[in-house]
């Protein structure tokens, strides 16, 4: 009995003891003692910046649904934040906040910039040939795709061609900042000759004989079809979705309007953004 009570009472000090340094060691080294809701914390987090590492931007970025045209609100998509490998972190799809609000200029108050910058209406293919001093021959650039044209020519006045290269080059320096593959938008329609309206005036009767095509000054682009910037030869991009693209074209279009250099509409039935340079 006496030798039980001597080994508890050794226990004790050595208990005692033990309590005391660690004491004294917390006292002198506060730092050591970590909550373990600290500890958590810390491996939660290396574990989602683990993730995001791996995970191509693709996998990162998160999308809304399709916009429907009628809608005339935009629904931005949610971005969480995204690093390339050095650190550098990749800027945000914004879009904006409606398209028929950022994009509401008038065929009206287009015609009164048309009529400035534009020449004369052209009659036909053949006047705009001889007409060459005046236009500008657009049909081939690396930052946009022309779409087979059946209603217009491929012509510019130079000042609405050097707008729509500013748009281009605007538009493939947004896609590379927000980690995006390039991609070309495509213009769907340019000059129309007299010719040109009057034949489509017979298939569409909402088809404005009085057009700002006629001046060489106006282009529209299409904001649902893209054509994907790759080598024929080498692996395939990643596919990004139509809605996203327009997004950023919708943002480099809104600051060229702020700018002062141009006029655009957001044509819902033609799916396309209706501009004049200005």
């Amino acid at each position: 009995m006496k030798g039980n009570n001597k080994r508890k009472h050794r226990f004790l000090e050595v208990f005692g003891v033990s309590v005391m340094v660690l004491a004294l060691v917390r006292c002198v080294f506060p730092g050591i003692a970590t909550s373990s809701s600290d500890v958590a914390e810390v491996a939660d987090s290396l574990a989602v910046d683990s993730v995001a590492n791996e995970l191509p931007v693709a996998e990162v970025v998160e999308e809304p649904a399709a916009v429907e045209p009628e809608s005339e609100a935009v629904l931005a998509p949610s971005v969480s934040a995204r690093y390339v490998p050095d650190g550098e972190r990749y800027h945000r799809i914004r879009s904006v906040s409606s398209y028929k609000g950022a994009f509401p200029d008038s065929n009206s108050v287009q015609l009164i910039a048309a009529n400035r910058w534009g020449v004369k209406p052209v009659k036909n293919r053949l006047d705009a040939e001889e007409r060459k001093d005046e236009l500008v021959f657009i049909d081939c650039s690396p930052y946009y795709y022309i779409d087979p044209l059946h209603s217009s020519i491929p012509y510019l006045v130079p000042r609405a061609a050097v707008l729509l290269q500013d748009i281009g080059q605007a538009f493939f320096d947004s896609l590379q900042v927000k980690g995006v593959p390039l991609h070309r938008f495509i213009v769907t329609s340019v000059l129309r000759t007299q010719e040109d309206v009057a034949k489509l005036r017979r298939h569409n009767g909402n088809a404005t004989e009085n057009s700002c095509h006629l001046y060489g000054t106006t282009i529209d682009i299409c904001y649902n079809r893209y054509r994907t910037v790759e080598d024929p030869d080498g692996p395939s991009r990643r596919q990004v979705r139509n809605d996203s693209l327009k997004f950023i074209l919708s943002e480099v279009l809104n600051d060229m309007r702020q700018q002062n250099r141009c006029f655009i509409k957001y044509e819902v039935k033609q799916g396309c953004f209706h501009m004049t340079v200005r």
